[in-house]
């Protein structure tokens, strides 16, 4: 059987506008799947890349797109790790010390790079993402390797370099130990630059350097010296030998010398040490102070006191001259001796020394005039007399007198009878004379010295001056009232402690000239100066007299029987007052003072043989027991 015949309808006519809507629905639903397509495929990509880095992603020159970050961190240690261990050398001279960049704070950041490149793409923001995805896919993230220096850990390492290479600076220093000098030439310091070493390590490990040896700074200070070298030369000088004190006598008569020891020299030698902060200087000096309590001891006994020369004046021409010529004196001077002998220490050849003198002028000048003195006139004199005298009292008297002629006294200087006079010894010429010891007149050296204190005193007085000290004679003494002088007006002297003293308390120098004048049994003093006042001495005032004792008598072997020696003379006992009135130049009174006198009653006493009817029980049986005279209680003056 034969099958129908096919029904073939008759084709529909579609528009064109069918078709077209037809063809973009089409179009649309296949670009939907493909979108479908395409996030079905990005969404697997996400999960595949989940825990991942990004494609395309690398960190310099290492490619970690699609890595894991450790296997990224595993790449980029592979291909940069090396930086860390890095030798460094740093170098001071023939020293050298070498660290690991890691030892020196060099971290690579191995974890912060990959979190970095994993960072990318997987933001929480999603479009961010997939902005990130996207760029890493097309066109690729270079991320830069980067490194972190700790300058923390290299300043710590090279401080602890610096304990090893820093030294303090020890200047030079000067030493005695027992006679021997030392001297340490100290040592130069050394500090090692922290800061400019640390800046030259950043600049070689950024850089990536390739010399990676780095000098160390190091700053250096040379040890001061000064002048040891010269102090210690000095030192030396001082303990080399001791040193000699040579000195003379007044009379130039060379002393044996005085040596200072090296014990002497070592116990007073000193360093002592002078920083300026820039420089050092060592002083060495030597104390010898202690010695000078010694040289002292020697001065009165080499020392001598100037003089003062002696003079004449000449009231006619109104001249002085001289009669014995000045001389100037010396005074030893114990510490300008001792800084001699300190200076000549150090002195390496000439270690003798002589003794160091003042030399004191004397107090008036060769050629010196009157009227520079003020000396122009007679201004006081007084006279007394000796008649009766023996002669080794007359040749007392003149000695003593010319003891103190020509003598000047400046103004305010007070005289000295017993200073000016000087001792009053055989050996000065004195002879023996009648003396007034204890209770009686008895018979001594330098009998009639007090002729000449009285009659200085008695001008003095007269002339208005300050009497200073006087003493007076325990009775009345016949000489002083010869030519009708008064009482009260003595003055005794007894070496060393009875004196006659009185000042000068003019405006003008005096001259004491005094005038033995045998013919006429007289001693004269006048003094001399430019009158400052006028005096007047008031009548002696005598009360309350006593009378003498009767006459004594005495034993004394060297007279036959019948012969008589009158010893002593009798006096009244009385006491006397002797005013004196001081004017001014006008006629006003300026002062009135006296001089008062208690005399004691004297006795005669004569010397006879023994066995005379007049010589007391007492004094025979003296005289048969082979004793005789007074027997001294006390000086009462001379």
């Amino acid at each position: 059987m034969s099958a129908p015949p096919a029904f073939h309808p008759p084709a529909l006519k579609v528009p064109l506008l069918v078709r077209l809507l037809r063809w973009s629905l089409l179009t649309l639903l296949g670009m939907g799947a493909l979108t479908i397509l395409l996030l079905l495929a990005l969404l697997g990509l996400q999960l595949a890349l989940e825990d991942r880095i990004m494609p395309g992603v690398q960190v310099g020159s290492v490619n970690i797109g699609g890595m894991s970050p450790p296997r990224a961190a595993a790449a980029i240690l592979e291909t940069y790790g090396a930086a860390e261990k890095a030798l460094y050398t740093f170098r001071d001279g023939e020293r050298s010390w070498t660290a690991t960049a890691a030892e020196l704070g060099l971290r690579l950041p191995v974890e912060a790079l990959v979190e970095s490149a994993y960072a990318i793409g997987h933001a929480d923001d999603r479009q961010q993402s997939l902005r990130q995805q996207a760029r890493a896919w097309f066109n690729g993230v270079q991320l830069p390797v980067t490194v972190h220096f700790d300058e923390a850990s290299a300043r710590a390492y090279l401080l602890g370099l610096s304990r090893e290479i820093d030294r303090e600076r020890r200047d030079a220093t000067l030493s005695i130990d027992g006679y021997r000098v030392y001297i340490d030439g100290g040592i130069g310091g050394r500090r090692l630059d922290v800061g400019a070493a640390l800046a030259a390590l950043r600049a070689d490990i950024l850089a990536e350097a390739p010399s990676r040896e780095i000098p160390l700074p190091i700053r250096e200070s040379a040890a001061r010296i000064g002048n040891v070298e010269a102090a210690a030369a000095l030192a030396h000088t001082a303990l080399s030998a001791p040193v000699q004190l040579i000195g003379t006598r007044p009379n130039g008569e060379m002393l044996a010398p005085w040596v200072v020891s090296l014990e002497q020299i070592r116990a007073g030698l000193s360093v002592t040490k002078r920083d300026d902060g820039s420089d050092l200087h060592f002083d060495v000096a030597v104390d010898l102070s202690a010695l000078a309590s010694y040289i002292r001891t020697l001065g009165p006994a080499l020392s001598t006191a100037p003089t003062a020369g002696r003079f004449d004046f000449d009231p006619a021409s109104g001249q002085l001259t001289a009669t014995a010529a000045s001389s100037g004196g010396r005074a030893l001077q114990a510490d300008a001796t001792i800084a001699a002998l300190e200076a000549a220490v150090f002195e390496p050849v000439n270690r003798r020394v002589g003794m160091v003198f003042e030399a004191i002028p004397p107090p008036y000048p060769a050629g010196v005039s009157a009227a520079e003195l003020g000396i122009s006139e007679l201004v006081a004199e007084a006279t007394t007399y000796f008649w009766g005298s023996w002669q080794n009292r007359r040749s007392n008297i003149a000695l003593g007198a010319s003891k103190l002629d020509g003598i000047i006294l400046v103004p305010g200087e007070e005289f000295s009878f017993n200073r000016h006079l000087g001792e009053i010894t055989e050996e000065a010429g004195y002879l023996e004379g009648s003396v007034i010891l204890g209770g009686a007149t008895v018979t001594g050296i330098g009998g009639g010295i007090c002729q000449v204190s009285t009659t200085l005193f008695r001008a003095a007085f007269s002339g208005g001056f300050a009497i200073t000290e006087r003493n007076s004679h325990g009775y009345r003494v016949g000489y002083y009232e010869y030519a009708g002088a008064g009482p009260g007006l003595d003055a005794a002297i007894w070496q060393p402690d009875v004196d006659l003293r009185f000042q000068n308390n003019s405006p003008h120098h005096l001259l004491i000239e005094s005038e033995f004048l045998p013919a006429q049994h007289a001693l004269q003093f006048r003094i001399y100066s430019t009158r400052h006042w006028r005096t007047t001495i008031e009548p002696a005032v005598v009360r309350d007299i006593v009378p003498a004792p009767e006459d004594g008598y005495v034993v004394a072997a060297d007279l036959a029987p019948g012969e008589v020696r009158q010893i002593d003379y009798s006096a009244d006992g009385a006491d006397v007052w002797v005013a004196r009135n001081v004017y001014d130049t006008a006629g006003s009174l300026l002062q009135r003072d006296q001089i008062f006198t208690h005399y004691l009653p004297w006795q005669a006493v004569f010397e006879v043989a023994a066995g005379d009817p007049r010589l007391p029980a007492a004094d025979e049986e003296e005289a048969a027991a082979g004793a005789g005279g007074i027997a001294p209680v006390g000086v009462v003056g001379a």
